[in-house]
Order: C-alpha cells, then sequence, then structure tokens
C-alpha cells in the first residue's frame, strides 16, 4: 500500500505531464496527426489523476445499510 505522500507525489508527476502535453497541443493544427495521439495521452493521464485523487479522497462508510 502507498502512503499518502507518495500518491500526492505521483499526482503532482502526473499533473506537470499532463501541463507538458497541453503546451504541445496547443500549437498544433486541428487536422494535425500528432494531435490525436496526444489527445489520448492527454484522456490516459487525466483518468489516472483522476483514479489517484480518488484514493487520497476515498468515501468512508457504507452506502447500503
Amino acid at each position: 500500500m502507498r502512503t499518502e505522500n507518495q500518491i500526492q507525489s505521483k499526482i503532482n508527476e502526473l499533473t506537470l505531464q499532463r501541463r507538458s502535453l497541453e503546451s504541445r497541443l496547443t500549437p498544433l493544427a486541428e487536422e494535425d496527426t500528432q494531435r490525436s495521439s496526444l489527445q489520448a495521452q492527454l484522456v490516459r493521464l487525466e483518468d489516472m489523476i483522476l483514479m489517484l485523487e480518488w484514493v487520497l479522497n476515498a468515501p468512508v462508510g457504507k452506502y447500503h445499510a
């Protein structure tokens, strides 16, 4: 099991990667072939960040009593 600090560190790392991808995406034209690949990578990064944030803020308690 990872510690909270390790998870937060990974979130920070992925956030930096996301910013880098976003800056690479900005100058590309809509029809550029690289754009779709970078967009797919960006979606995967955002999903990973969301999952890690959910782990840090996991709901507690019972949903069905």
